[in-house]
């Protein structure tokens, strides 16, 4: 059997990964379902009682959703425009059960491609906070998940919170998904995109696809064509298959590659003509 750990201090914890690799318990919305019907023979690091990993807060030039914000919390915070999009995405995971217990820096940490809370923090260029016991560090969203269920983040090291950056100016976001049906569905694709806005022009646009790759990836040369435009849902018209060259989608059981790449850019477009609305 293994043990199991619930620390009351961030240091106990950071101590305990650094005495040996142990399985970090957030929300547990991942971790008991693919258990169901075996014993859990895991090392386990219960983080639920530190405290100070809990309130979303504005910090200097970012807002910090650290590892114990639950997308329910998400949804219920008073946040910027910019955060509209991670809003949308809180209320597609899963039913309000899973959005009370389930938190962001998990589904981030689960790093599945169809994670719902991938695509926001990518869109906007957020930070992963990682601590341990010799220290701290940040690792942008783009580089911390780097394949289906990897991600950058050493054994001894905890996920404290996701950082997003405060945009110079007007900013809006926003999240599209498309699944079998509307709600308790897995993505079939997802996009995320934000707008920075000057004299209703765009200054600059991040796009995020979701679901058509190991992991989400942006869409940097449809981002750059962008820069510049009037903001209006004209916007939709300037998606072209060739942005899509990121992306690597494949045939699953929800649906083709081929499909995948058509929904992309419908949902794309729609994107970019709501952020105009």
């Amino acid at each position: 059997m293994g043990s199991y750990l619930r620390p009351g201090e961030l240091n106990e914890a950071l101590a305990a990964l650094a005495a040996r690799p142990r399985v970090i318990l957030a929300g547990g919305t991942d971790y008991y379902p693919a258990r169901v019907g075996r014993p859990i023979d895991d090392d386990v690091l219960d983080i639920t009682s530190l405290s100070s990993l809990k309130a979303i807060a504005r910090t200097d030039g970012a807002w910090r959703i650290p590892a114990l914000a639950t997308w329910s919390d998400v949804i219920a915070a008073e946040l910027p425009p910019i955060l509209d999009g991670l809003k949308l995405a809180a209320r597609e995971v899963g039913g309000v059960q899973i959005q009370n217990a389930g938190t962001v820096c998990g589904n981030l940490c689960n790093a599945s491609p169809a994670a719902d809370g991938i695509p926001n923090p990518l869109a906007p260029d957020a930070r992963v906070e990682l601590a341990s016991a010799g220290g701290r560090r940040e690792v942008p969203v783009s580089e911390f998940v780097t394949g289906n269920r990897r991600t950058a983040r050493r054994p001894d090291e905890l996920v404290t919170a996701v950082l997003v950056p405060a945009p110079k100016g007007e900013a809006r976001s926003t999240f599209l998904k498309l699944g079998a049906r509307k709600y308790l569905v897995i993505s079939i694709v997802m996009v995320a995109a934000v707008v920075e806005t000057e004299g209703g022009a765009i200054a600059a646009a991040r796009v995020a696809v979701g679901s058509c790759s190991a992991a989400a990836k942006r869409l940097l040369a449809l981002e750059q064509r962008l820069v510049g435009k009037k903001l209006s849902p004209a916007l939709a018209e300037t998606v072209r298959p060739s942005d899509l060259s990121p992306l690597s989608p494949i045939d699953d059981v929800r649906g083709t590659a081929a499909y995948r790449s058509d929904v992309a850019l419908t949902l794309i477009g729609r994107a970019l003509a709501g952020l105009a609305r």
